[in-house]
């Protein structure tokens, strides 16, 4: 059975492990307290993993990224990607601010000392940008990792092909390790249900739903509205021809395979048949796929703000544009593999002087809404990399 069990996909496995620890949580509520130690080990092993996932696979991204292309297009193309990603922040900001979420939080209310003012989060985020680069990793302070990372993949970048691809397999090795971790998930989250739906009951389930429909709708507002404006500035002419063909053909696929990655070939197909050149679409399609994360965007957005309303934190529109920005620079360095942005969570979090632990448990409670949540995000993430580079061909031709 348990060899059966192994076989299933990720999604199947999250969601029987769902379903048995609502049922543990409700036949047997006296047993669930015995399950926290799954949890538990669960959010100990991603928050021990989730700093190096960091610091690795960002400075290995900007490293290896390819410069001076003489490809005219993959410039316009890479600025749509980052405006596609800001202005899916900024969306993910607006829908929190009309229906804010909250979250169930193991809290130590007395270990808190969340920031007072916009001065004192600036004042914090630039002493966690110059922090020691070990003790940034030793502390999970994901600020200073994430400048590190930036400053030496920058440094990087002109280095010999021999270090260059050591980073690329250091890079994959630590993706390795996070698809180990990840395959664990199910029994994780078996024991974060049991022991949440045992406390709480019917609230845990309202909270995730509610939280799972700002998500998607968001998405949703990102791939219907979002994107077919900055389409149609462009390209002069109406937008949902081409939005909905690549919906259809890229993102439907993208959002059972749930991976960017995986969905690069049927990119590449769809480009070349909607008349993208093959040296723009070579360089675009896979680029997109690594760096244009606008479904990450949103999540981390969303439950950042999620996180910052159940610990009270005040939060005016300054920060929260200060936190689009922090949210689109962090998806770029999203991990390939499936919930590989809820990773990212915490490099927002300590924006807002969030502590790792507390993170780590919002970390976790995406893995359980992930089987909706990532599917979706991904089909955003791969339809737009096709959808931008046809718009930016079109437009320029």
């Amino acid at each position: 059975m348990f060899s059966a069990f192994t076989r299933l996909s990720l999604v199947t496995r999250i969601i029987i492990a769902i379903i048995l620890g609502v049922l543990v949580a409700v036949v047997a509520p006296g047993v669930a307290p015995y399950l926290s130690l799954l949890g538990d080990l669960f959010i100990k092993a991603l928050k021990s993993v989730a700093p190096i996932l960091v610091f690795v696979l960002v400075l290995s991204s900007i490293a290896n990224f390819k410069v001076g292309s003489s490809n005219a297009y993959i410039k316009p193309i890479m600025l749509m990607y980052a405006l596609g990603m800001f202005f899916a922040a900024l969306s993910a900001v607006i829908a929190s601010i009309f229906f804010p979420s909250t979250l169930i939080l193991d809290v130590a209310a007395e270990n808190l000392v969340p920031p007072g003012s916009l001065a004192e989060i600036l004042k914090n985020l630039l002493l966690s940008f110059v922090a020691n680069p070990v003790t940034a990793i030793s502390e999970a302070n994901f600020i200073g990792i994430l400048a590190w990372a930036v400053a030496l993949g920058i440094a990087f970048r002109h280095a010999s092909d021999t270090t260059k691809s050591f980073l690329s397999d250091a890079a994959e090795a630590v993706n390795k390790v996070i698809r180990l971790v990840i395959n664990f998930a199910p029994i994780g989250i078996f024991g974060l249900v049991a022991v949440t739906f045992a406390d709480s009951g019917l609230k845990t389930l309202v909270s995730y739903a509610h939280l799972l429909a700002v998500l998607i709708g968001t998405m949703f507002f990102v791939a219907l509205v979002i994107n077919p404006m900055m389409v149609a500035f462009m390209t002069r002419s109406n937008p949902f021809p081409l939005v909905f063909q690549c919906l259809r053909e890229s993102g439907i696929t993208a959002f059972f395979t749930r991976s960017s990655a995986a969905n690069i070939p049927v990119n590449l197909d769809l480009a070349k048949r909607l008349g993208v050149p093959e040296s723009t679409a070579s360089v675009a399609i896979p680029l997109g796929a690594a760096i244009n994360m606008a479904g990450a965007s949103v999540t981390i957005t969303v439950l950042t703000l999620a996180t910052v309303n159940t610990l009270g934190i005040s939060v005016d529109f300054t920060t929260m544009l200060i936190l689009s920005v922090v949210a689109t620079v962090s998806s770029c360095g999203a991990s390939g593999v499936a919930g590989g942005s809820l990773l990212l969570i915490p490099v927002a979090c300590g924006l807002f002087g969030i502590s790792s632990d507390i993170a780590m448990q919002v970390v976790a409670i995406g893995m359980v809404i992930s089987v909706l949540q990532d599917s979706t995000e991904t089909a955003l993430n791969s339809s737009t990399d096709v959808l931008f580079t046809a718009a930016v061909d079109r437009g320029l031709r």
